[in-house]
């Protein structure tokens, strides 16, 4: 076992006693809340009065029909995701190998990036409604037949939806795979166009193994966001329907609480969704670290 100086002792300790006002602050402000939700998620709260039921709030939302369709719903979304990695994995390539235009087009595709989820939701909306912009797009290219009304079935609402997450996660990861191709070794690369391998040969065997890591990252930032950074664009979009057709578990949670105002309910779920989540972060640590051992 490695023996710890006593100045390092020394340096942690001040550390943390600087630190610690911060960490007090920040524990309170998000640990007391969760606790609170932990504790409310097995009553029956209306946001006043709280009656305990115990562990029975759970089973109870287990047998509920509307909790696994909106867990299925969550689950057709995250088919998008091996599509929001690929293709702004694709497009940095493209970006790192200094095509034509590359200035431009990485402005082009970052764009998404910084504009609000509300805004993105809006335009999604005009561009797929009845009137909107896809269908004048059909209309002009003699496709007027085609008319598509998408956001009136739960299917095409839902498809909707993940076709503007999809979107607008593209520029989050694209800017992820530049970074990590801006890292990795050159040289590799120009000793392989020596030996004759070709722009693809040279991502698959070269560029693809050094991304593991960016790749990892990119995965998790994407699920977490399929599952927690979709409330505005369904809220602008759907709001939540066709019936449930397009209704998260986030989305659900807002229903529960402030929509019916059954709070406990909307606390419950909200625990659920944390565990989810953090059941997914530690896994991803997990596999890291295995990985760098």
């Amino acid at each position: 076992m490695k023996k710890v100086s006593p100045l390092h002792k020394s340096r942690r300790r001040t550390g943390l006693i600087f630190a610690s006002p911060a960490l007090i602050l920040v524990a309170s402000f998000l640990g007391i809340p969760i606790i609170q939700a932990g504790y409310f998620s097995f009553t029956e709260w209306n946001g006043i009065t709280a009656i305990w039921h115990g562990i029975s709030t759970y089973t109870h939302e287990l047998h509920n029909p509307i909790f696994w369709r909106v867990l299925q719903n969550n689950g057709y979304l995250l088919l998008g995701v091996p599509i929001a990695i690929l293709f702004p994995m694709g497009i940095a390539f493209l970006l790192n190998e200094k095509v034509v235009g590359w200035k431009v087009f990485r402005t082009i595709y970052f764009l998404p990036t910084a504009i609000s989820w509300v805004v993105i939701g809006m335009v999604a909306m005009r561009f797929f409604a009845q009137e909107g912009l896809l269908n004048g797009l059909l209309r002009g290219a003699g496709l007027g037949f085609i008319k598509t009304d998408l956001l009136s079935s739960e299917q095409g609402a839902l498809f909707t939806v993940g076709i503007t997450f999809i979107w607008s996660m593209v520029g989050t990861n694209t800017i992820i795979f530049l970074t990590g191709m801006a890292t990795l070794d050159q040289s590799l690369n120009e000793a392989a166009r020596m030996d004759g391998a070709n722009n693809l040969r040279i991502f698959r065997s070269i560029t693809l193994p050094q991304l593991t890591r960016f790749i990892q990252f990119s995965f998790i930032i994407t699920i977490i966001s399929a599952f927690t950074a979709l409330f505005s664009l369904i809220f602008v979009m759907t709001g939540g329907g066709p019936g449930f057709g397009t209704t998260t578990l986030e989305f659900f949670i807002y229903q529960s609480a402030f929509a019916r105002g059954d709070f406990g309910t909307g606390a419950m779920l909200g625990v659920l969704l944390f565990f989810m989540m953090a059941i997914l972060g530690v896994g991803q640590l997990l596999i890291m670290r295995n990985r760098d051992e």
